[in-house]
């Protein structure tokens, strides 16, 4: 007995020390993140770039079996994008099992009793992420440490979060941005310029604006990301680290502000604010102030990174943490202000910040501390609750289904006849790459007595991602809502209304009971429609303006050397009828081939020239005004001239003054404040070269470019610019309205379309147009001024306006929230070409590309270019 009992004495005292011993070799190998950056991350005037990170993950993940990194894709200029699994040896041994189980639940595959069992069974997945701002520096410089923190770190809190959760880490998801920040910090450190933002986008195309394409989908980047969250591990949290805090604050939290989005399935609020309660009594207990909540962020737009994953059944988190940058600041106590937040006491008295910052230093140290601070209370509380967080998707995925079969629309179907079937297409694909599940049919069917064909799309709302289909699909009524009863409104964060199908001027018929037809479930995304080219073409290939798809065939086929006309009327081709605007083309007939099967165009083979009016045009050369002050709407601009295949320069403020602006068939000006664009950034911001604007010179020289026959298309807030400058007979007639009296903060209004108008060809006659505290033109008489600057009594004769969209007459607001609309923009133009000298203005009162969205409105934009490269 004795021996026995020394014997499994021994055999104990061996297991713990080979325990003890692989626990210290672990902790031995494992590369430990300051002796491989050479510094502590956050410390003052240290930045690590991508490279620098990425080498860092991937020694760590050759070194520790808890940590497995794997490629996700590329950004846009081609750096590698990666995600990090950290948890325990068993789990990462395991990883398509417990994939498997999210999947089985999030899409509500499996019935009650199994799904209950599964819950037990699987482990939490969270996703952490460093952020997708580069000028928000903290987040990326904390991933290293908290990937090497979880994978090495043996308290009890740390074993059961790898016991329990599958820690999916981002690094950064916009890898060129932080390279881009990295750079210039470095070679600013040390000037009066080392805490500014460059002179340039921080991401190629979106800069701030890639957390707003979390929808579309129209960036590798985004997709990369949302192929992991909404088609492959489906994890129950979202974590989206950001910055920054309101001033005199140290980090902000959950619960958000209102509203709520009512498609929002009300357990996903509780979640949210149950993650937010978990953060501020941690920071609380570590004696870690400045936590606040109920600021600015709300839970009713759809879009970004943290909030589309509410129509996901997912907890979305963001918290913003003060001091994004390694330069260290002093905040004097004695200057601490009664309220922070727009009007949140500091004196401890509020709920929503218990325990104020009182100021003193702060570095970049302290922001990793407290995001390390908040994803350990959001790991922790995943751990303990992990069942629960499984079991709960799964419900809230079953209520969607639910619903679908016995509340409201039963289906949606997108026929295969459309006015533009490219993009009903893409409206296709953009579901499918946020995770709806999408039918195809095999066969023709009618329903309600509507006959569709073959290839037509049918989308069940019987289905876990029913909240994210509605809100796509549906109009937005956001609230109307003011800071206090008889005060200015309560300005929503980001856009009020976003509704795809009007954007993308697709026709969607809603299906409001059951009904059966041939379909097929959709794997991947789909191929546009079956194109065609019939080779009987000696005097080329029409193809019908009414589809975006035939401009990047149309610039391709001129690229390549092939000829292009434009038709000035309706005609006629065989048994189909060609509305005016359509292209004829001529060149290599393989490439109409391959573009034909590419986009699904129809290239109709013309044996003879039409009786029609044509009008030639070459491959136009577009200049696009880059301000040294980064704009986001000239990164979206540039996106579409790069995806349309048009040829582009970029003109900086040099370039308009002194570059030879004749070779340019068109130049536009994206949306820009009028003063931002003849200004640009003073001396004391930004180092010499980058500061100033277009300046009088510039102005001089856009003034000639148009008097001498050159085309200036202006967005938005640049077309103030353009009739302020070049003193056209119009002004904007919402220009000093009174927030209390007018407000569209960022809505879908209906725009009436001249279609006759050859800057109109190929549209439908009404549009929505995205409407974001934007303009209404008025047009005036010209008034002459006479000799010493005084004004002449009488009229100047008017350069001739040609109005092209008006802003409807009435029911003008087709989704999100307007205010005064009928008063102030009802029957007002929206778009006019203003003649001057030899060529023309063409303003925009809106943005017809707002983040390459309103497909419906491209069209303005592709013909005003057209018709500067017309022969």
């Amino acid at each position: 007995m004795i021996s026995k009992t020394k014997n499994l004495k021994t055999l104990l005292y061996s297991t713990v020390l080979f325990l003890f011993c692989a626990t210290f070799s672990i902790a031995q190998n494992v590369p430990k993140p300051e002796d491989v950056f050479g510094f502590k991350l956050g410390a003052d005037y240290k930045l690590a770039d991508y490279s620098q990170i990425e080498d860092y993950l991937m020694k760590l993940d050759n070194a520790s079996s808890r940590v497995k990194m794997q490629e996700i894709g590329e950004t846009v200029l081609g750096r590698k994008m990666y995600i990090v699994f950290v948890s325990s040896e068993e789990n990462l041994a395991q990883l398509d099992k417990w994939k498997d189980i999210s999947t089985k639940l999030a899409r509500v595959q499996v019935g009650e009793q199994e799904a209950v069992k599964l819950s037990e069974e699987g482990k939490a997945i969270v996703w952490v992420d460093g952020g997708i701002h580069s000028t928000e520096l903290a987040g990326t410089q904390v991933t290293p440490e908290m990937a090497y923190t979880l994978a090495t770190s043996e308290t009890e809190e740390m074993k059961k979060i790898r016991n329990n959760v599958i820690t999916i880490i981002m690094p950064n998801m916009n890898p060129d941005g932080l390279d881009i920040v990295a750079d210039w910090y470095r070679k600013n450190l040390g000037t009066p310029y080392e805490t500014s933002r460059p002179p340039i986008l921080y991401h190629y195309y979106m800069g701030h604006d890639n957390n707003r394409d979390w929808f579309m989908n129209n960036l590798p980047e985004t997709y990369n990301v949302t192929k992991i969250l909404y088609n492959e591990w489906y994890p129950q949290i979202v974590f989206n680290h950001h910055q920054t805090s309101p001033s005199w604050t140290k980090i902000s939290i959950p619960p958000y502000a209102d509203p709520v989005n009512p498609r929002i399935h009300p357990a996903i609020t509780s979640g949210v604010s149950e993650v937010g309660s978990a953060m501020s009594k941690r920071f609380s207990l570590e004696n870690m102030p400045g936590a606040i909540a109920d600021n600015f962020y709300t839970m009713f737009w759809n879009g970004g990174a943290r909030t589309v994953p509410y129509y996901h059944n997912m907890i979305g988190i963001l918290t913003e943490t003060g001091h994004a940058s390694p330069t260290p600041r002093y905040y004097d106590p004695e200057k601490l202000p009664k309220t922070v937040a727009g009007g949140t006491p500091t004196d401890g008295t509020d709920i929503m910040y218990p325990d104020p910052w009182k100021g003193g230093e702060s570095h970049f140290r302290d922001a990793v501390d407290y995001m390390l601070t908040a994803t350990w209370a959001t790991l922790d509380l995943a751990a303990d609750r992990k069942s629960n967080y499984l079991y709960n998707i799964y419900k809230m995925g079953k209520s969607s289904v639910d619903k679908g079969k016995t509340e409201g629309l039963y289906a949606y179907i997108i026929g295969k006849e459309q006015w533009d079937s490219f993009e009903a297409v893409n409206l296709v694909n953009v579901l499918l790459r946020g995770g709806i599940e999408v039918q195809r049919a095999t066969k023709d069917f009618t329903v309600n007595g509507v006959a569709y064909e073959k290839g037509s799309y049918v989308i069940y709302t019987a289905q876990a991602f029913r909240p994210y289909l509605l809100d796509l699909m549906e109009k937005q009524n956001y609230p109307t809502r003011f800071q206090y009863p008889g005060g200015p409104p309560d300005t929503p964060y980001d856009l009020a209304g976003w509704t795809l199908p009007m954007q993308m001027g697709i026709e969607v018929a809603k299906i409001e009971k059951p009904f059966k037809a041939p379909t097929e479930k959709v794997s991947g995304l789909v191929n546009y429609y079956e194109g065609t080219l019939n080779r009987n073409g000696s005097f080329g290939y029409a193809l019908n303006v009414n589809t975006n798809a035939s401009v990047i065939a149309t610039n391709k086929i001129l690229k390549a050397g092939g000829t292009a006309h434009k038709s000035m009327t309706e005609f006629k081709a065989g048994k189909k009828t060609f509305p005016a605007g359509s292209y004829i083309v001529s060149g290599d007939k393989e490439l109409m081939e391959s573009l034909a099967d590419e986009f699904g165009l129809e290239f109709t083979g013309l044996s003879a020239k039409p009786e029609v009016q044509l009008k030639k045009i070459h491959l136009p050369k577009v200049g696009l005004y880059k301000s040294w002050v980064a704009n986001m709407d000239e990164g979206w601009t540039r996106f579409i001239m790069d995806e349309y295949e048009f040829d582009m320069d970029t003109l900086h403020d040099a370039d308009i003054k002194t570059k030879d602006l004749s070779q340019y068939d068109a130049i536009i000006i994206p949306s820009q404040r009028a003063s931002s664009i003849l200004h640009g950034h003073n001396t004391m911001s930004m180092p010499e070269k980058f500061t100033g604007g277009i300046g009088l010179k510039g102005t001089l020289a856009l003034s000639n470019y148009v008097e001498e026959g050159g085309t200036l298309i202006a967005f938005d807030a640049a077309s103030d610019f353009v009739i302020e400058q070049f003193g056209l007979p119009l002004r904007d007639a919402v220009k000093g309205a009174d927030n209390n009296d007018f407000f569209i903060p960022g809505s879908l209004i209906k725009a009436g379309v001249d279609t006759s108008h050859p800057l109109a060809f190929g549209m439908k006659d009404t549009v929505a147009v995205s409407f974001n505290r934007s303009r209404a033109f008025t047009i005036n008489k010209q008034r002459k001024t006479g000799e010493g600057g005084k004004e002449d009594i009488k009229d100047a004769p008017a350069p001739e306006v040609e109005v092209i969209v008006n802003y409807a007459a009435k029911d003008l607001l087709m989704s999100g929230w307007a205010m005064g609309e009928d008063r102030y923009i009802a029957k007002k133009p929206a778009m006019v070409k203003a003649k001057y000298g030899k060529g023309a203005a063409i303003l925009f009162a809106f943005r017809p590309q707002f983040r390459a969205q309103p497909r419906g409105t491209y069209k303005l934009i592709f013909n005003a270019i057209y018709e500067g490269a017309s022969e």
